[in-house]
């Protein structure tokens, strides 16, 4: 006697399929949370830097989990489920300009897939060069000690620039989600926030079985290890100060 897919039964009864795994969506809302929070705790003053270098901290554990997420996560947080090649990216794009609907991806469309890689390229490049950033008065990284001051002054400056860089690929990618809402009757947000997509928009070989919480633990718990490394390699401050 077979078992019955209960994805198909799930497709019946509801008409959805479960696409966007737990771990991810709640990784994708944190993640632009503590971009924002980020953002303001370097505004409000000398008195939250503290915040804001333990933000950068926790957002060093969220892109080692997603990155980690990425190679070992459900079928459709994987990276080699939308990263394309250029002949594929370049169909999509010709797609968008069409007139009608665009044809949808079950996960990441492959413009989506290289919005995902160039967010975690730039955050990477922002906790980085915060590690060494220095206001040279009362607050520092951790690792500023180990570098010069002219190398510090300039990992500063990347690290003030690069935030720039961050508001330009969120505003791009806001103003993808609504082309894509408005003009391709395509609403992306409902299912980053349920997990789940109307099922004919999903075959039942491609909708995922669960989210794969007791690997979400394990990877969490790595990706936390790896911050407590970092942070625990740091040299000593050159100042008590700091």
């Amino acid at each position: 006697m077979t078992t019955p897919d209960p994805y198909i039964h799930a497709a019946a009864a509801g008409q959805r399929r479960l696409v966007w795994d737990l771990p991810l969506r709640v990784f994708h809302w944190l993640f632009a949370a503590s971009v924002l929070a980020s953002w303001a705790t370097a505004q409000l003053g000398v008195s939250w830097m503290k915040w804001h270098l333990r933000l950068g901290y926790w957002m060093m554990g969220l892109v080692v989990f997603r990155i980690l997420w990425g190679l070992t996560g459900p079928r459709h947080a994987r990276f080699s489920s939308f990263l394309k090649g250029p002949a594929r990216i370049w169909r999509h794009a010709r797609e968008l300009t069409a007139a009608g609907r665009v044809v949808s991806s079950v996960g990441h469309n492959p413009l989506g897939g290289l919005m995902v890689i160039f967010m975690l390229l730039l955050v990477v490049l922002q906790v980085g060069t915060g590690l060494f950033a220095t206001d040279d008065i009362t607050w520092s990284g951790p690792y500023n000690p180990s570098v010069s001051s002219a190398t510090a002054k300039l990992l500063t400056s990347i690290h003030h620039i690069n935030f720039n860089v961050i508001w330009f690929a969120i505003a791009l990618h806001i103003a993808a989600i609504l082309f894509y809402a408005l003009v391709k009757q395509d609403n992306l947000v409902p299912a980053m926030l349920t997990g789940w997509k109307p099922a004919e928009g999903v075959p039942a070989d491609q909708a995922i079985d669960s989210s794969e919480l007791w690997k979400a633990a394990v990877v969490i718990a790595v990706a936390a290890g790896f911050v407590y490394w970092v942070l625990s390699c740091a040299p000593p401050p050159a100042d008590p100060m700091f």
